[in-house]
């Protein structure tokens, strides 16, 4: 898979006519995928995920959607055993960018040689 070619786009997976979820900055592009996939939030990747105002500002509107996702991905959520409230939002949100990021990985990368190759 040409992974590469995510890195080399910056315009919004949405003109590609890819679902954002709403607890997901509706901007984000392919290069921002990438290096969530590469590094994780925690690598400044996506910020809005790892700074905890933001993050608890999503989680209080989204919470629900985005523990229903992890949930629906892994089966389970992840230990938040320790952490502080704003802490468990940072988690969870993580968490789920991550999971979406490399769930769309593949197709965006074939959406995107499709549109290079058009």
């Amino acid at each position: 898979m040409n992974t590469e070619i995510l890195w080399n786009n910056d315009a919004p997976v949405t003109d590609l006519e890819i679902d954002v979820p709403a607890w997901i900055d509706q901007d984000i592009t392919p290069c921002t995928v990438a290096a969530i996939i590469q590094g994780g939030c925690e690598s400044g990747a996506y910020m809005d995920a790892v700074t905890y105002r933001k993050a608890n500002d999503i989680m209080a509107q989204h919470g629900d959607e985005v523990l229903e996702f992890i949930e629906e991905n892994m089966g389970e959520l992840p230990d938040v055993t320790g952490e502080s409230w704003k802490g468990m939002a940072t988690k969870f949100l993580s968490c789920a960018v991550e999971l979406w990021a490399c769930g769309i990985e593949e197709h965006l990368v074939e959406l995107l040689e499709e549109q290079e190759g058009e």
